[in-house]
């Protein structure tokens, strides 16, 4: 069996990966295609390619935004997030956790018993018809600035779906400083929900340290940055907190320039709990089986080390342990048939 295949068959966890930016170009298309004549996104899957060829991290928050103003009614919704789930099966990813960012569609006049209907009704019937279980973390759009924060806390704490997990953080971190956010995120931790932020992806270590210090970050998505900073490395370790890396994502949107200059195995080498994740898979013209193919040429693994990753996302994730347990037993289980050990 080639290691493509090894991982095509493998059971998976996505811990970082957004509700919006995994939708396939042809739900794209299709609800462009539903509101031609008011929104810039192309209704043809071919020139959705051209129009994902991103500049830089700023040009894809625009692109971001305006597929995000594709969702205009709950049956939008509904649609989009069950593609994601029948996309995600067919990479025999079992569990994930995909970001969700309420605000930008709240703010479409979108009611929240609708919105939370649409998303929920997905959830159930993806488990119940694909297999793949799907939790929620909503997130911030910083760029949206606290307006956002106090909206996206006050729906999580007050609104919260039987599949929410965890609250984050994402947008551009260049001028949106983690600390601000720091009341917000003390609502939503008291409410028992996880922090995960973005941080690290864009800027330098110091952004890193403002999540775990302000925002109490039990895992963060990107922490790229984190590689330039021996003590921020330890710390991570120690803690046993886990990065949600997406090598793709970083090359597309210019936070790193290339492969070659990823930071991946510096990371792993310095014994940090470390992901692999898409982000915004079809936007980057990705899936999760190519990250792990990707991260497996990064590192030079062979497919006992591609299973070991898997665990680490199973590890990282908020399943509960039972679950868990049983993820990694079908893991170790996809690993004994490729190698023939018992």
């Amino acid at each position: 069996m080639s290691l493509r295949d090894f991982i095509a068959g493998l059971p998976k966890a996505e811990l970082h990966v957004h509700h919006v930016g995994s939708a396939s170009p042809e739900v794209v298309a299709e609800l462009a295609a539903r509101h031609e004549g008011d929104t810039k996104v192309p209704a043809d899957p071919e020139l959705l390619k051209e129009f994902f060829d991103f500049r830089d991290f700023a040009h894809f928050i625009e692109v971001y935004v305006a597929v995000v103003d594709l969702l205009r009614d709950a049956e939008d919704i509904r649609a989009l997030t069950y593609g994601v789930a029948r996309d995600m099966a067919r990479q025999n990813i079992r569990y994930a956790e995909l970001t969700v960012t309420p605000y930008l569609t709240l703010l479409k006049g979108i009611p929240e018993p609708a919105f939370i209907e649409a998303i929920e009704d997905a959830r159930r019937t993806a488990e119940r018809d694909l297999g793949v279980v799907l939790r929620w973390c909503f997130d911030i759009p910083g760029e949206e600035g606290l307006a956002a924060g106090e909206a996206t806390a006050r729906f999580a704490v007050e609104h919260a779906p039987e599949g929410l997990v965890s609250f984050g953080l994402g947008g551009p971190e260049v001028g949106w400083p983690r600390p601000q956010f720091k009341p917000f995120f003390d609502r939503a931790r008291a409410a028992g929900l996880h922090s995960v932020p973005h941080a690290g992806e864009t800027t330098g270590p110091e952004t890193v340290w403002d999540a775990l210090e302000f925002l109490g970050a039990e895992r963060i998505g990107h922490g790229i940055a984190a590689a330039r900073d021996p003590r921020l490395l330890d710390h991570l370790g120690e803690h046993g907190i886990a990065l949600e890396v997406c090598p793709t994502s970083n090359i597309a949107t210019r936070a790193v320039p290339t492969l070659a200059e990823h930071p991946l195995r510096t990371l792993v080498d310095s014994g940090v709990l470390v992901t692999v994740n898409s982000d915004d898979p079809p936007m980057f013209g990705t899936d999760l089986n190519t990250e792990y193919l990707v991260a497996a040429d990064l590192l030079g693994l062979d497919a006992g080390g591609v299973a070991a990753l898997a665990e680490n996302a199973v590890r990282a994730s908020f399943m509960d342990p039972r679950d868990k347990a049983r993820l990694t037993a079908e893991i170790q289980a996809h690993l004994r048939a490729e190698t023939g050990s018992s």
